[in-house]
């Protein structure tokens, strides 16, 4: 019989094998060297505990029931004479069991508050499987891992909350600087009179470390505000009059 040549699909598997057993292998050194992860991998899931308002919603639509939550009620006083007192769920234990988490994403996607996040992070694998039920405490310290969000489209307008906290945040801002501006206007005025504080004293800027005014956060919160604007606003309140008091003991000390 006469020889017949080799199939050309033979000849391009050859070289198919030859072309790479020419290339250097690549091998990556993990865990000396941390693998590049796009930034919006789903890792674990993250914990925001102050945004929490232990709504029960990502319990009970996770397929899995992997999420366990415990919270108690605690009565809030109110704050007018008459008014009813009102009671706020306050958040005791929330647990998310790894083994059972198939890392759908649902818990985020229904959480109306933002209170659950992807984090890129991996690194959890333990020897016991039951040790792989964290609780709010270990993912709320993967918050650390969280990516920011992506930046909005050129002329993209912002969230209504985030827009609000920022007017509120701005005007504050602006009274504090129109405050300033006044008290240094008046500064020479007084000085030549012998009395009220000097120049240099009234135009010192006044830092305030911020905090929340519980009070003005409560009756936001009343008034159906949600729980970021009225945040911002109880922060811009706490700082207005932490600022008001202590330009009024230094008037009052000079």
């Amino acid at each position: 019989m006469p020889a017949t040549l080799p199939q050309i699909g033979l000849l391009k598997g050859l070289a198919l094998t030859l072309k790479t057993m020419l290339k250097p292998a690549t091998t990556a050194q993990y865990p000396h060297v941390k693998p590049a992860l796009p930034p919006r991998s789903r890792g674990v899931i993250a914990l925001m505990e102050e945004n929490c308002t232990v709504c029960m919603l990502c319990a009970r639509e996770c397929p899995d029931w992997c999420i366990y939550i415990d919270s108690h009620k605690e009565v809030v006083p109110p704050k007018d004479e008459g008014a009813r007192a009102r009671t706020r769920n306050v958040l005791d234990r929330f647990a998310i069991d790894f083994a059972l988490c198939m890392y759908c994403g649902i818990c985020i996607e229904v959480c109306p508050f933002d209170a659950l996040f992807w984090s890129p992070e991996f690194e959890y694998s333990t020897y016991s499987i039951r040790e792989l039920t964290h609780e709010k405490e270990q993912l709320r310290a993967w918050m650390d891992t969280v990516p920011a969000p992506p930046e909005l489209e050129v002329g993209a307008e912002l969230p209504k909350e985030i827009a609000d906290g920022l007017a509120a945040a701005r005007k504050a801002a602006e009274q504090a600087s129109a405050a300033v501006t006044a008290a240094a206007d008046a500064a020479p005025a007084a000085a030549k009179e012998g009395a009220g504080p000097t120049a240099t004293a009234v135009e010192e800027d006044i830092h305030v470390e911020v905090q929340i005014d519980q009070a003005v956060f409560d009756q936001l919160i009343a008034e159906g505000k949600t729980e970021r604007v009225a945040r911002a606003k109880a922060k811009a309140a706490y700082v207005r009059a932490e600022k008001a008091r202590i330009r009024a003991e230094r008037e009052s000390g000079q």
